[in-house]
């Protein structure tokens, strides 16, 4: 396997209380699955999930904007607490003509939420 790219951010939680205030926010940025999420555990995970886009589309190269949509980016939690990962849309498909795992590590205090992402290809390096 090699490393195809990094990609870390930083969300400030106050930033966020003020999008979600927005119901349309929540609808354009987060799957349903995140939405569930995120009714369950409230705004710092919202936060470390969007920082968590932003992470991801920094390691893919490409941003956020313009090949696929936030929502098509999940990030959830195994039944243990582990963020991982969801991928669908242009986003999934992206993700698997590439042939690329992604591994997410998550984390927030009071005022900010921080995700670091690290893709790999799933093929071995030359």
């Amino acid at each position: 396997m090699a490393i195809v790219g990094i990609g870390v951010d930083l969300t400030a939680i106050h930033r966020m209380e003020r999008c979600l205030a927005n119901p349309r926010f929540l609808q354009r940025v987060f799957g349903p699955e995140e939405q569930a999420l995120i009714a369950r555990r409230g705004v710092q995970t919202a936060a470390a999930n969007f920082a968590a886009k932003e992470a991801f589309g920094k390691a893919l190269g490409t941003g956020i904007l313009h090949e696929f949509s936030l929502a098509e980016v999940q990030a959830l939690r195994s039944d243990n607490g582990q963020p991982y990962f969801a991928f669908s849309g242009r986003a999934g498909a992206l993700v698997q003509a590439r042939g690329l795992r992604a591994h997410l590590s998550l984390t927030h205090e009071e005022d900010a939420a921080a995700a670091f992402v690290l893709l790999e290809t799933q093929q071995e390096a030359l």
